[in-house]
């Protein structure tokens, strides 16, 4: 069949084009697109045709199905290959010496193993292609179909694709590929399709579908199968926020980008760097088990050429990519695994396996090990599991749709394990004690052996009973294994310590029950151990908090939420600390929550732990928003420390930061004040000056003189806190940023634009690094950064679009109604106002108002303030009667709750004193003009901008009335004034020359 060569005409040999059609399991795809290409660079085409025949479809004619198209036909071999079906070996090797013989010059093979194949597979005179190298094995390919090389071609285009063999430049510990993996080549394809044939930018593919169902094998078979196609192949494990971030960040020194060590700051060089394409442009990130959609923003790159692959049971991700749903096994799936697992049973048996466990794969997994290990006959195994070796149990709710039946299947399965090997029994036991999910059991292996109960001290021993208890559970596909823990950092060595091993929640649900006997406490006992051994000991430490997002789900399924060890109730604490430190509010109250339900019969209300519980609780309550909760917990606590014979003064001075906190948020600031510097007085006495819980008191001092309006003084304190911070703490401690956020703040207020301006765009980019984009912190320095640029009126920018881009981030974070999101969205009311957009506009700030005062209530200087900007409003869209009537109330409400000289109250009196002038009642708008700048002056200085602002209103007031003269001498002051401190450039500057009214904008701040 090989065609005849001919002379080209510079005398070269020349080779007429062939036709070859490259068959192949699905599980060889990235072999048969080598040889493909390779066939066709040297002038050859190629049809490449995936082959799984039917079962029911026999093999003689599924080959002659092959032999349809013209040309050669080239098998990709190995022990995969003869599993196609499957079939007994006997059907193969009659077919292979009976009709493949027979058509010997049409067939040719290569062989992919360094495993035996089927004795007669020496018909198709197979070529080895295992273990060697690319130039070799296109000769060796050559040689086999008898095609002579031709000169490489010029004008090729390079193949995307690698040499299979080749791996990939970066390989994130993707699960080891599963030998036993099958069918499912519809859905590999539907997912190759999804993520290539979109337009350019990185595509987003989420495998969706319920638990057990194989989202993760699935996800886990695509990146092997398909490495050839990158260079970059990264598994991030997602069931958890916080080790999800850790494990994406790892992925920046795997890049060789030159980054610090918090995950903020790594995740944001890896999205760049994927976005870039640079180093590598061809890279999958597959992140496994992610629920949070509203995370997507925050952690997908944003463009470039690279794929992203999501498992998930949350359908949710339609609005972000692709969503493929994997439903469960089809029957010629199920039962082809089965009988490739149990070769014993017959393709009517392992039908009726599929029946009773309705092809979940999860089932089929563990059926078929049960079947395989112990070669049961199926009617033995079903009488088994139709009849119960266990009694049923009542609300086995992990199973979800599992069949009732599939409990007796598995407690066969365990009785096998303590039969065959009793030490991989009792690894479960102490697996089913972690969480679900990935499980750092190599961290048992830290302890002493003497410090473990007496039947798991063989754990820490040095023997092979390690290695083979875990691979008895993982070839029973309980566990899966891992190669390391995910807070190891870069350049350490996986050892014994940081092995892991990942088990699915059905299958934890299912060994929790089954295995629950005398020996559970001890077990815990154990997991206990090992977490408080883990504990890093500082939440405030960014760096620690990829290992306490890895303790977090542990705490309750050990005991250590039950535990009065007097070092695990430190961990707990200490995890409540992380959760406020790290931003997570909402897993925060949740722990919280269940810690007070177990403590509540184990320590006495006034007990050290419980008084510490509650202080952890309040600072979560106020972080999300429930401050009249805050407040009667922190007064309750008070009052036990009160009633204690000798309290503790370092307990007295947190309760009373706590509440002086409570009370700013509550609108009641010279109450708040004066407990704030009670407290940095006792901490100065008590602790010194410099030490780290004096300062954070000293910092809110800080921000109760800014709620205050005493700007100045708010600055001196929050410049003081910030170089003993940056002294006492590292310079990008959170605490020391908070610092910095808040002296940026402080400029802004006090009319330095420009300075704060600077200041604030090296916090943002500090804080981005340290915190990653949607932390609680970095958002309100964006947040702060976003005013100091609309302040500082930089020529040209438009910051509109970065102001609904920071609102959506803020919705993602906290939900419409969270106080720190209604400050956004009043900002942004306001810059719309001022651009035009009044329907928007009316509709973020009337959101806002009502949020406020349901949160707060009416009698709160916030949503008082807040009538100020409906005013605004309403004045431009010419309802000015109806502004003044707000302005008004605005006036007379903060002159009552803040007193006349706030600059609260002096902002509102510049927007009424305008209202009065444009209805029409001059002599009053004149009066009031005049008293607010004589007010601003002697509290905010001579050349603050509400100042000159107060001035130029007067200015127009006094021109209103026909007293040119003196409003000639007040406006040209005023903008010399501007010019100097501003700029003859600046906006307020060029509005005052202009003639334009001032306003002010009302800035909701809580504290």
């Amino acid at each position: 069949m090989v065609a005849q060569r001919h002379q080209t005409g510079d005398g070269g040999p020349d080779q007429e084009s062939q036709h070859f059609v490259v068959a192949f399991p699905g599980h060889h795809r990235p072999w048969a697109t080598w040889i493909a290409r390779r066939l066709e660079a040297h002038g050859h085409r190629v049809t490449s045709h995936r082959w799984d025949p039917d079962r029911d479809q026999a093999l003689e004619d599924a080959l002659g199905d092959l032999l349809l198209a013209r040309g050669r036909v080239l098998l990709v071999l190995s022990d995969w290959f003869f599993q196609l079906g499957p079939r007994r070996e006997g059907e193969w090797n009659d077919v292979l010496r009976g009709f493949v013989a027979a058509n010997a010059d049409r067939f040719a093979a290569v062989n992919l193993t360094n495993r035996a194949l089927l004795p007669a597979t020496a018909v198709l005179e197979p070529v080895d292609l295992w273990g060697i190298g690319e130039q070799e094995a296109e000769r060796r390919l050559l040689v086999r179909l008898s095609l002579e090389p031709t000169a490489p071609r010029t004008d090729a285009v390079p193949s995307p694709s690698r040499y299979p063999s080749d791996p990939p430049a970066v390989w994130g510990e993707v699960p080891r590929r599963n030998a036993r993996f099958t069918g499912r080549e519809d859905l590999l394809n539907r997912v190759q399709e999804s993520l290539t044939d979109v337009e350019p930018g990185a595509s987003v593919c989420a495998l969706v579908g319920m638990s057990g169902i194989g989202k993760t094998q699935l996800a886990a078979e695509y990146a092997h199968r398909f490495s050839p196609d990158y260079d970059v192949v990264w598994w991030v494990n997602s069931d958890q926020r916080g080790t999800q971030r850790d494990r994406y960040g790892e992925l920046a020194p795997a890049l060789g980008l030159r980054s610090g060590s918090e995950p903020g700051e790594r995740i944001r060089a890896v999205r760049d760097a994927l976005r870039r394409g640079d180093p590598h442009s061809r890279w999958l990130v597959i992140f496994d088990g992610w629920e949070d959609v509203e995370e997507a923003a925050a952690i997908l790159p944003r463009g470039g050429t690279g794929h992203v692959l999501i498992t998930s049971r949350n359908h949710g991700w339609r609005t972000v990519g692709d969503v493929v749903e994997v439903p469960v096994f089809r029957r010629a799936e199920s039962t082809g695994y089965l009988m490739r697992r149990a070769p014993h049973i017959t393709a009517a048996e392992a039908d009726a396996v599929a029946v009773e466990f309705q092809d979940l794969p999860l089932q089929m997994a563990h059926a078929a090990a049960l079947l395989g290990e112990l070669r049961m006959p199926v009617p033995e195994y079903l009488d088994k599991v139709h009849s119960g070796e266990i009694n049923p149990l009542d609300e086995v709710s992990e199973l979800g749709d599992y069949p009732s039946s599939s409990l007796t299947s598995w407690s066969m399965l365990f009785n096998r394990v303590r039969e065959s090997e009793p030490r991989a029994l009792e690894l479960l036991k102490l697996c089913a004690c972690f969480a679900p999910g990935r499980i750092p059991i190599g961290l048992v292996r830290g302890v002493a052996p003497g410090e473990l109960p007496e039947q798991l001290r063989w754990i820490a021993d040095n023997t092979p009973d390690w290695p083979r208890a875990l691979d008895t559970l993982a070839n029973y596909s309980v566990i899966t294994k891992d190669s390391r823990s995910p807070s190891v950092s870069e350049g350490r060595e996986a050892g014994p310590r940081q092995e892991s091993v990942h088990m699915h929640r059905v299958v934890h649900g299912i060994v929790s029950r089954l295995t629950a006997g005398d020996d559970r406490e001890i077990h815990r006992g154990v997991v206990r151990q090992v977490l408080v051994g883990s504990d890093p000991g500082d939440p405030s430490d960014s760096r620690s908090w990829p290992r306490y997002a890895e303790i977090l789900p542990q705490l309750e399924f050990s005991g250590a939420l039950e535990s009065t060890h007097a070092r695990t109730v430190q961990l707990v604490l200490g995890c409540l600390r992380y959760c406020y430190m790290s931003g997570e509010y909402t897993v925060g109250m949740d722990l919280a929550r269940r810690v007070r339900d177990k403590w509540v019969d184990l320590f006495a209300p006034d007990s050290e732990y419980m008084l510490e519980l509650a202080a952890r609780t309040t600072v979560i309550l106020r972080a999300s928003g429930r401050f009249h909760e805050a407040y009667d917990r922190d007064s309750s606590v008070l009052e036990l420390l009160l009633a204690q014979p000798e309290p503790d003064p370092i307990r007295l001075m947190a309760a009373n930061s706590g509440l002086s906190s409570d009370l700013r948020f509550l609108g009641r600031y010279p109450e708040a004040y004066r407990l704030q510097r009670d407290v940095v007085d006792v901490g100065r006495e008590l602790l010194g000056a410099d030490e780290w819980t004096t300062l954070r008191a000293q910092h809110q001092m800080g921000v109760a003189l800014r709620l205050l309006g005493q700007f100045d003084k708010a600055y001196e304190i929050d410049l003081d806190t910030l170089r003993k911070r940056e002294a006492v703490l590292r310079a990008r401690h959170p605490d020391t940023l908070h610092s910095v956020n808040a002296c940026a703040r402080d400029l802004r207020l006090l009319g330095r634009y420009h300075d704060a301006l600077a200041r604030q765009e090296l916090g943002v980019r500090t804080q981005i690094q340290v915190l990653g984009e949607l932390h609680p912190q970095t958002l309100w320095a964006q947040h702060n950064l976003v005013l100091c640029r609309r302040r500082a009126g930089t020529k040209g920018e438009d910051i509109g679009p970065l102001m609904a881009d920071l609102l959506a981030r803020h919705e993602r974070v906290y939900g419409k109604g969270h106080h720190n999101n209604l400050m956004l969205v009043t900002d942004y009311g306001n810059y719309l106002r001022v651009h035009g957009d009044l329907g928007q506009a009316r509709d973020l700030l009337t959101e806002a108002e009502d949020t406020y005062r349901a949160l707060v209530g009416q009698a709160h200087p916030v949503p008082t303030g807040m009538q100020s900007n409906v005013g605004l409003l309403m004045q431009a869209e010419g309802n000015r009667d109806g502004a003044l009537v707000l302005f008004e109330q605005a006036l007379t409400g903060l002159r009552t709750l803040l007193g006349d000289d706030h600059p609260w109250t002096l902002g509102c009196a510049l927007n009424a004193a305008g209202g009065r002038n444009l209805t029409g009642r001059l002599e009053e708008a004149a009066e009031l003009s005049r008293e607010t700048l004589r007010r601003t002056r002697a509290a905010l200085g001579d050349d603050h901008p509400m100042t000159l602002s107060s001035q130029t209103a007067l200015a127009a007031d006094l021109r209103a009335l026909q007293q040119r003269e003196e409003a000639d001498k007040v406006e040209e002051d005023a903008l010399q004034k501007l010019t100097r401190t501003m700029g003859a450039q600046h906006q307020h500057t060029l509005s005052a020359r202009q003639r334009v009214r001032p306003y002010w904008d009302f800035e909701p701040y809580l504290g």
